[in-house]
């Protein structure tokens, strides 16, 4: 009888293992999906700005689940969609934040999903932030999303997508950068550090979303284009999203829409009245909710949701 019930226990126990075990593998599964990948394997470029350490500090402990404060060794976080749905784009996402901090929620991870949701590979990136050099703010996070791109078309066969259908996106301080990605790629930004930097670091596309930072100085308050926004006839195709009750950003992004036409480059701007800034796939209750919508279609009509 002993014996009997010992066994049963046995029985019971293994059971709740199991459960365990069962309620367990998605996260399990996720962990393994997320791979990271180190964006400078062999320490950051000789130019690189330390910060001191209560800089530092302080920077930790704003971080939140939504948003990370400090990031002083970038990397990139692999979301593939499922096999049945991926399609062979690939993009590298930017959080905004104003080159202080990432908005890595809510502009980064919220993304990745909808993107896998249209069978889109996506290489989200956590770049230097906070600003280390204060008359050129965006020059360390531009290291780090051009040596992306190259790490990205180099891993093209493992990660099974087309080396020809990489594009950026990125939100605010993000947009700033995807605009640079788009705009600089002839910029040698760093010192070469092993085969990958060899490829192309030039997007196929750019999507830069409520972009900031596109006046000279990083003036967003003013209707010009700085200087660095290098545009030519081979400026990667462009979307852009951005509504006109966001400070000047509205203006902004209309001149960039207007230089990428006459240059003879592929180009598509959705410029609502109402919206203001900072809100990613979050619904707000005005117009541009649901811009990703027309995102997914001018993806489309260019190719690059094609297999």
């Amino acid at each position: 009888m002993f014996i009997r019930i010992f066994d049963l226990c046995a029985v019971l126990v293994m059971f709740c293992v199991v459960s365990a075990v069962a309620v367990a593998s998605p996260q399990e599964e996720a962990a393994v999906k997320n791979e990271v990948i180190t964006v400078w394997p062999n320490g950051l470029p000789a130019d690189a700005k330390l910060m001191e350490q209560k800089e530092i500090d302080a920077a930790k402990a704003k971080t939140t689940d939504e948003a990370i404060f400090y990031v002083d060794t970038p990397v990139l976080t692999v979301y593939e969609p499922p096999a049945e749905k991926k399609n062979g784009a690939a993009v590298v996402v930017c959080p905004g934040g104003g080159y202080m901090m990432l908005a890595y929620q809510h502009e980064g991870v919220e993304l990745a999903e909808w993107f896998n949701s249209i069978g889109v590979t996506v290489f989200l990136l956590k770049y230097r932030v906070p600003r280390r050099n204060k008359d050129n703010y965006h020059w360390e996070p531009m290291q780090d999303v051009q040596r992306s791109i190259r790490i990205v078309r180099s891993k093209a066969e493992q990660y099974k997508i087309d080396s020809d259908r990489i594009g950026v996106l990125g939100f605010s301080a993000g947009g700033h950068l995807t605009v640079m990605a788009g705009t600089q790629y002839e910029t040698n930004s760093y010192e070469a550090v092993d085969e990958a930097d060899k490829l192309s670091c030039r997007p196929n596309f750019i999507c830069p979303i409520y972009a900031a930072y596109l006046g000279n100085g990083y003036k967003d308050n003013v209707v010009e284009l700085g200087d660095l926004i290098n545009v030519t006839k081979d400026t990667p195709p462009t979307f852009l999203a951005v509504t006109s009750d966001d400070v000047m950003r509205g203006a902004q992004s209309g001149l960039l829409y207007a230089r990428l036409l006459q240059h003879g480059v592929k180009a598509e701007i959705h410029a609502w009245q109402k919206g203001g800034h900072g809100y990613g796939l979050r619904k707000n209750g005005n117009a541009c909710d649901g811009w990703e919508d027309n995102l997914k279609v001018w993806l489309d009509v260019n190719g690059f949701l094609t297999k």
